[in-house]
């Protein structure tokens, strides 16, 4: 006797309302992949992103805002800080690396980021074609950027104020010219534009050439490069710094040294991206707790479902017992059914959970930049469909056990 094909032919003779008992169940489970594929995909972006810069240091304002700026790349920074205290910052002897940042334009929505070599090194990103900047208005682009802008090699291209989608005139007079393309890295740096720190000052004020060269070596840790060069020209301003602490007493003594001064401000990115998963976690835990209620409503109905259908049978499956079916082979098939419907919405569900993902990195530019894809799958989902399969075995099992317990005179004898 093969029980599976049986109980698909059960399924089967009541299609609709199976039916909706599967897409219940499928939309519960397709809640919880997609938060899960997107929660975790979000924690991995900012934590590989975040790796290695124990501090940022740029001005006045809101310290998340820093971070997201700063690190991430996607809010407009907090301001400006003067380059001589970017320098003292540098010397301080509690700092072991520190990256220069000068922000403010964009290319087609993508950051331009006036920093030095340290910066790509930091993720330890390789190019996949040309060679990494070495003059003013030279610019390497991420593999994001080149993909979606079209940028090759030895082309120019102006930027823009802030971070939107318009290419501007205001910069038309200072061209960029593409060096190099970095190689995928899985980074932020996959969509930005990467230039040296002269290059942003060169657009933004009339500087003579001496000037702005040396303007991305002001910012080194190495002393003999400290010592001795010249002051920065007045107005001088970088965004942010990003710093590498030389010891574990630097977590305590150097943010407390940069919030003591008037212009300056220190944010952690461990504290503000833990304080960041907080306030992501209330959503995504609504989310989730909306997801299993309309799972434990799709439990119900396929309790319901296999309940009435096992009156609905009582008379078959006492004929199932008179040709020699044993009670347990009842009992199983009524379990096997409700694991059935249960296998079907995990799947579908599953299917339906990637498939919103895939559609929102196809719908929403800032997940497109973060690579946010549903195409990929995650460990948890086996669970997923095991703890599905586990709710339909509990709601087959009352009426397995009255399939169990059929009176087989009783039933043939009133014939219904």
């Amino acid at each position: 006797m093969n029980l599976f094909f049986i109980s698909w032919q059960y399924i089967k003779s009541r299609p609709l309302s199976n039916a909706l008992h599967i897409l219940i169940l499928a939309l519960g489970i397709a809640v919880i992949v997609f938060l899960l594929l997107a929660s975790h995909q979000v924690e991995d972006k900012l934590m590989r992103n975040a790796k290695g810069i124990d501090l940022v240091v740029g001005s006045k304002g809101s310290p998340m805002q820093l971070i997201l700026s700063a690190i991430f790349h996607i809010d407009y920074p907090t301001g400006n800080i003067g380059l001589e205290d970017a320098r003292a910052l540098v010397r301080h002897p509690l700092v072991k690396h520190s990256i220069p940042m000068a922000l403010g334009d964009s290319y087609k929505g993508f950051r331009i980021v006036g920093t030095d070599l340290r910066y790509p090194q930091h993720y330890q990103a390789q190019l996949a074609e040309g060679n990494w900047w070495k003059e003013d208005m030279e610019a390497v682009i991420g593999s994001k950027v080149a993909q979606t802008s079209g940028l090759k090699i030895g082309d120019r291209f102006a930027g823009a104020h802030g971070m939107g989608e318009s290419v501007g005139d205001e910069h038309a007079e200072h061209l960029y010219i593409v060096t190099g393309i970095m190689k995928p890295t899985g980074t932020v740096l996959d969509n930005l534009v990467l230039t040296n720190i002269g290059s942003v000052w060169a657009v933004h004020e009339q500087h003579s050439e001496a000037d702005s060269s040396t303007a991305a070596t002001l910012l080194t840790n190495r002393p003999d490069t400290l010592n001795g060069l010249p002051p920065g020209k007045a107005g001088r301003e970088l965004t942010a710094m990003l710093i590498q602490f030389r010891n574990p007493m630097a977590a305590i003594q150097l943010p407390r040294y940069v919030n003591a001064q008037s212009r300056l401000q220190a944010a952690s990115p461990a504290v503000e991206v833990a304080r960041l998963f907080r306030i992501l976690g209330v959503g995504v835990s609504i989310a989730q707790g909306f997801s299993y209620l309309i799972i434990t409503v799709a439990g119900l109905s396929i309790f319901i479902a296999l309940y009435n259908a096992l009156k609905e049978r009582r008379y078959d499956l006492a004929v199932m017992r008179a040709l020699g079916a044993s009670q347990q082979t009842l009992f199983a098939l009524v379990i096997l059914e409700g694991l059935l419907i249960a296998g079907a919405g995990s799947l579908l569900g599953i299917f339906l959970g990637h498939l919103m993902a895939e559609s929102v990195h196809f719908l929403a530019d800032e997940a497109e930049q973060a690579a946010f894809t549903g195409l990929m799958f995650l460990a948890k989902e086996w669970l997923i469909v095991a703890t599905a399969l586990l709710i339909g075995f509990l709601t087959a099992l009352i009426p397995a056990i009255g399939a169990y317990k059929t009176d087989i005179s009783s039933v043939l004898a009133k014939g219904e």
